[in-house]
């Protein structure tokens, strides 16, 4: 699969340009959320455009929030190694206290139902930015227009995960990517010598 020539009528020089501004234009994670101190900021921090990022990625850059408020990370992306191959396609958050769970950007409902017996729904956040948490029950309708941090629905039972984890996904341009970097969780890169 080729990358898009343009979004929103904005070119992208190369599929590498856009993921690496994405990384660069996240903000450091709170290592609450990813050591598991057991309670992730009460308004966790937003993602926003930075002004090194290329311009057409700027529509891409959302406000984006965690999903649940408190939370531990339990499992981490696993690229695959090839489009069929076996990884894992998002992160589970092993959800603490409240169960209600949010829309982690603005976007409209694309799919809301049960798929192989759990609760799954789908956001469309424009841009070529979909995201999917599952396993929920929500009432929304498709078509329900969100904004970022509306409730969606409760964490319910089923699919991969144990009981009381959420897994969020998160495509761009219907391949999956590590949804950290819309959520400020991947750390910079540092180079070091390596001799």
């Amino acid at each position: 699969m080729t990358p898009p020539a343009s979004i929103h009528g904005r070119p992208v020089r190369a599929a590498a340009a856009l993921a690496s501004a994405l990384f660069l234009a996240v903000a450091p994670w709170s290592a609450q959320g990813a050591e598991g101190a057991g309670r992730a900021d009460p308004a966790p921090p937003a993602v926003t455009h930075s002004r090194a990022a290329d311009s057409g990625t700027a529509s891409l850059m959302q406000s984006w929030l965690w999903p649940v408020r408190s939370f531990r990370l339990e499992r981490p992306f696993v690229a695959p190694p090839h489009e069929y191959g076996a990884g894992h396609r998002g992160i589970d958050l092993g959800v603490r206290g409240e169960d209600l769970l949010r829309a982690p950007a603005d976007g409209v409902v694309a799919f809301s139902g049960r798929v192989a017996g759990r609760g799954v729904l789908t956001i469309d956040h424009g841009g070529g930015l979909v995201s999917t948490l599952e396993p929920i029950e929500s009432g929304l309708a498709v078509g329900t227009v969100l904004a970022a941090g509306a409730d969606i629905g409760r964490l319910s039972i089923g699919g991969h995960t144990t009981p009381g984890t959420l897994h969020l996904g998160v495509r761009l341009d219907g391949r999956y990517i590590n949804p950290l970097l819309l959520l400020g969780g991947v750390p910079r890169a540092v180079l070091l010598p390596c001799c």
